[in-house]
């Protein structure tokens, strides 16, 4: 995620669920030889290319002279399908039910990891290679005989078949959302599986589909998979469920004897003996923890914060070490979405109102000390976001919905006004009363009315108190228009479940974007994701002409047409006017006690700074601050 002060932990849910996309395109109907299946490949990419040969060593940018040992420590900033930045009740991290615990996918292999100086290459780990039928709809995995099981035990292709058909029967929503184009999973013998798609399945399922935690399939043999749990489930990734208390933190430990090790895309990564969640439920306070070295990572995502607090002892001294790492992934999307299931926000009218009410450059200026940029686009920093009028590819896919689709989409995309930063623009505020009227609003007895008579009122839902000084402004706007607005803060749990049952006015999200965009859009925008319970579709999109445009999207078979359909899709959405749009930033501001060192250049896909995977801990560092005197903070 790009750092909103609000919603500002990273999100890898987002689109491509930062699994980039899978090689292949939609498909052509097969020719009368398409099955034919190609030779054995070590990886596959979106459009076919990758960097790395079949002998390939290492990444380019891991460190193998890193030791191993040592204690990485931080609290959550990225959170995946059923999991909390707050909080964890349960060691099920893919199901609905339940909060689950950061970290769990630290142990679990997959058949494939992704390359972070690729934007959506993949190579393999439990799979030693995959072999691709012509038509695109085959895929056989031969296994390496030497992936196990913590318990000893060989990871079977029955395991991976096991697995697979699990997911997309009982998984969280969103994994079987994605893998709805996956037909089946079959295991040939113990050391080759099969899976198959379906015709003009999305491009990125396959890759979507060997990055997922692979499963025992003897260990769920007497238990259900679908219930959340505080046992520790049968893993095979490089680290295993340490201690932990519920609510509070838990920990994960190296395996020392990890099968994977020394394997090309894991040499010079898991460097750490130990890596630990902490857990708060205030932001203060977790700030407070870490200059009290509760733990030792933090990366900020508030930029007062960062302006204002870090200037504590242990900074002065070199203890704590600040660095601002860039960030060259696409910045993705960062709002205040309007829930349009909801009458009141059903016409685009009120919410382009809502949109001019929110005054960015007061707020950037006054709360988050200048740090952000205005969010326009969902491919915010990236080629993928529309620019000026169609061009000519860009028109073809639009011409069909010409007439079921505002006017603006056809000339230049619309971006948020740029106010005047008195923190209430007149002139800004009269156009959204002009749009409020037009729309069938009008002002009586000095409050804003619906059509059908009742006050025009909004609820904005957070989890967290800090999020007050961004929406206080807002609310004042709103005000001075005559909507009546207010903020309703409620507990890590109940706005989770509210969110999944679209129980709400407005609400903040905020996504990451794949380099490659595929499936991962489904969730966010198509009409069946308006519809399901959980998705993040938290505006309920559903515009027919989106719904196409994100088929072009997963259609594409070059990197142009997918950018060409991209900013197509653009345009559409922007005129939607489905959210307010907040801000972003193009850098990670990070905060660790200097006991870590990290590669020079941290790769460009990776869309975080990679701190678990590829830094490690500093002997000599760690013995030169122990040595230092503590200061009173």
């Amino acid at each position: 995620m790009k750092h909103g002060i609000l919603l500002n932990r990273r999100h890898v849910l987002g689109l491509g669920i930062g699994l980039g996309a899978s090689a292949l395109g939609r498909n052509a109907l097969p020719s009368a030889n398409a099955a034919e299946e190609t030779s054995d490949a070590h990886g596959m990419s979106v459009f076919g290319d990758l960097k790395y040969p079949a002998d390939f060593q290492h990444f380019d940018y891991v460190n193998l002279s890193a030791p191993k040992g040592g204690t990485f420590s931080t609290v959550p900033s990225v959170r995946a399908y059923n999991q909390s930045y707050q909080t964890f009740n349960s060691l099920n991290a893919y199901i609905l039910k339940g909060e689950g615990a950061q970290g769990m996918d630290l142990t679990f292999a997959p058949l494939m990891v992704r390359a972070g100086d690729e934007p959506d290459a993949m190579y393999g780990l439990v799979a030693k290679s995959v072999r691709i039928s012509a038509d695109k709809l085959t895929y056989r995995f031969t296994l390496r005989p030497e992936a196990k099981f913590h318990d000893g035990t060989k990871i079977t292709a029955q395991d991976v078949a096991f697995t697979l058909t699990t997911l997309k029967a009982k998984g969280h929503p969103l994994i079987t959302q994605q893998m709805r184009d996956m037909v089946g999973a079959e295991a040939v013998d113990d050391a080759t599986v099969v899976v198959t798609f379906a015709e003009k399945h999305a491009r990125d399922v396959p890759l979507y589909v060997v990055s997922l935690p692979i499963f025992s399939r003897a260990y769920y043999a007497t238990r259900a998979f679908d219930e959340s749990t505080l046992d520790t489930p049968l893993g095979s990734g490089p680290y295993k469920v340490g201690k932990f208390e519920v609510n509070r933190f838990i920990e994960f430990e190296r395996v020392k004897d990890w099968w994977g090790a020394d394997l090309p895309v894991t040499r010079g990564s898991y460097n750490f003996d130990i890596v630990r969640y902490e857990f708060y439920r205030d932001r203060d306070v977790a700030f407070e923890g870490f200059t009290a070295k509760n733990y030792l990572f933090r990366e900020e995502f508030t930029a007062r914060v960062w302006a204002t607090r870090y200037d504590f002892p242990a900074v002065k001294d070199g203890r704590v070490k600040l660095e601002t790492l860039p960030d060259e992934t696409p910045s993705g999307a960062q709002g205040w979405f309007i829930n349009t299931r909801r009458d009141k926000f059903k016409d685009r009218h009120v919410r382009e109102a809502l949109d001019l009410a929110f005054d960015f450059e007061w707020t950037n200026k006054t709360i988050m000390y200048g740090a952000y940029a205005r969010t326009q686009s969902p491919f915010q920093n990236s080629d993928m976001m529309a620019n000026g009028p169609p061009s000519p590819d860009e028109l073809k896919l639009l011409e069909p919905f010409r007439g079921q689709v505002p006017d603006e989409v056809f000339g230049t995309p619309y971006s948020p006004p740029v106010s005047d930063g008195s923190g209430q623009d007149r002139a800004l505020l009269r156009r959204a009363s002009k749009l409020l009227l037009d729309a069938g609003c009008p002002i009586k007895d000095g409050k804003r009315v619906l059509p059908n008579g009742e006050v025009f009122r909004i609820e904005f839902l957070a989890d967290e108190p800090l999020l007050q000084a961004h929406h206080a402004p807002y609310i004042k706007n709103l005000a001075t228009i005559g909507i009546e607005a207010s903020l309703r803060v409620v507990d890590p749990v109940q706005y989770r479940a509210r969110v999944e049952d679209f129980d709400f006015d407005m609400a903040i999200e905020r996504f990451s974007m794949s380099a490659t965009p595929g499936d991962g859009m489904r969730p966010f925008f198509t009409s069946q994701a308006a519809r399901t319970k959980g998705s993040y579709n938290l505006a309920g999109i559903a515009d027919p002409a989106i719904d196409a445009l994100v088929e072009q999207i997963l259609a594409a078979n070059s990197r142009d047409a997918l950018t060409t359909a991209c900013r197509a899709f653009d345009r559409v959405f922007r005129a939607g006017h489905y959210w307010v749009s907040q801000w972003y930033r193009t850098n990670h501001p990070v905060a660790y006690w200097d006991v870590f060192s990290h590669p020079t250049k941290l790769p460009r896909y990776f869309g975080s700074v990679g701190a678990i995977e590829l830094w490690w801990s500093d002997p000599a560092k760690a013995t030169s601050a122990a040595a230092k005197p503590e200061q009173a903070k």
